[in-house]
């Protein structure tokens, strides 16, 4: 019998494409990495050498390999055809246009065999928009990472309703392998599961600054020195497990206090240019639009410690 493919192909040398290559690289795959503009790939193969150097030196890299390795395992691809040739597993990476995808599954389509995965990193489409009218649509499947992906493991994978079930078991698996901590939706649904959760939190808060509750910086505050750090380790379920005995003893208490305050909601926020001034004036005093990739590295290097962190306590626990 001959082993399965170790190859792993990846269309954008974007920062999810290069996220993703340092991911699979980091899981021991042969990633071959493609961008319609050529020299992209030269700037991200230089790029992925850097971080994974400076992950290495702080500790912070994942897998076994090392750096150098790990870098060794990531080549240049020419073509989409070399890149989706015998692999396993291809991860698409291109702009969040609807019609681009649709264009380049298509490309993919024409010239895919029967076995390997075409995802895609959409954080918005489900792959029904894009796949349908494909013939190796039952291959397809979309594979949704959280930004940063190095540093925050979720990846959302959604079938489309005519997705192959060992197609999402195999995807499941190989996040599995390189780390990652994938979560399936048993169905396509807008916003997949994270924004939908991420836009709750987000109205809510828009809602009471605009109110006159909380102002900008305390809204922050509640999830980040509050919510956030027990939703670090815990679900919201989990934590309401825990802050009772139990699942059946909290909603027996609180159940009717989360509705009588639930039916208070204004709903969905208009996102008035009037609120928007106020938000961005006090993110901007804090963090200037021009010295935004300056915060990203410090949210980076903060949530690569975190990372580490629970994978440490995890390891702690076993």
């Amino acid at each position: 019998m001959s082993k399965p493919s170790e190859k792993i192909g990846i269309i954008g040398s974007g920062l999810i494409g290069r996220s993703w290559a340092m991911l699979f690289a980091g899981g021991g795959y042969d990633v071959h990495l493609f961008d319609v503009e050529q020299k992209r790939i030269g700037e991200a193969l230089s790029d992925i050498k850097t971080q994974l150097k400076d992950l290495e030196k702080k500790g912070m890299l994942r897998g076994k390999l090392n750096a150098e390795q790990q870098a060794a395992l990531i080549k240049p691809a020419a073509t989409l055809e070399e890149v989706v040739t015998g692999a396993l597993y291809v991860q698409e990476c291109v702009f969040e246009d609807v019609n681009l995808k649709r264009d380049v599954f298509k490309q993919l389509d024409a010239i895919v065999d029967d076995k390997t995965i075409l995802a895609s990193s959409t954080s918005c489409f489900p792959p029904s928009q894009f796949t349908e009218d494909l013939k190796h649509r039952g291959q397809c499947i979309v594979a949704h990472p959280v930004n940063p992906p190095y540093y925050v493991p979720l990846v959302e994978v959604i079938p489309a309703p005519w997705t192959d079930s060992q197609v999402t078991q195999t995807t499941r698996a190989i996040q599995d392998r390189i780390g990652q901590k994938p979560v399936v939706l048993n169905k396509e649904v807008e916003g997949f599961a994270l924004n939908r959760i991420q836009y709750a939190i987000l109205n809510e808060c828009w809602n009471l600054i605009e109110d006159g509750v909380l102002s900008v910086r305390d809204a922050d505050t509640v999830m980040s020195e509050g919510l956030g750090m027990r939703y670090a380790f815990l679900g919201p379920l989990e934590t309401a497990h825990l802050n009772a005995e139990g699942t059946q003893e909290y909603f027996a208490k609180y159940a009717s206090g989360i509705i009588r305050v639930s039916n208070t909601f204004k709903g969905i926020p208009t996102y008035s240019k009037e609120t928007t001034d106020v938000v961005d004036q006090a993110l901007s005093a804090k963090m200037p639009v021009a010295e935004l990739t300056k915060w990203r590295k410090w949210r980076d290097t903060r949530l690569a410690l975190l990372s580490k962190l629970k994978r440490d306590a995890d390891k702690e626990s076993e």
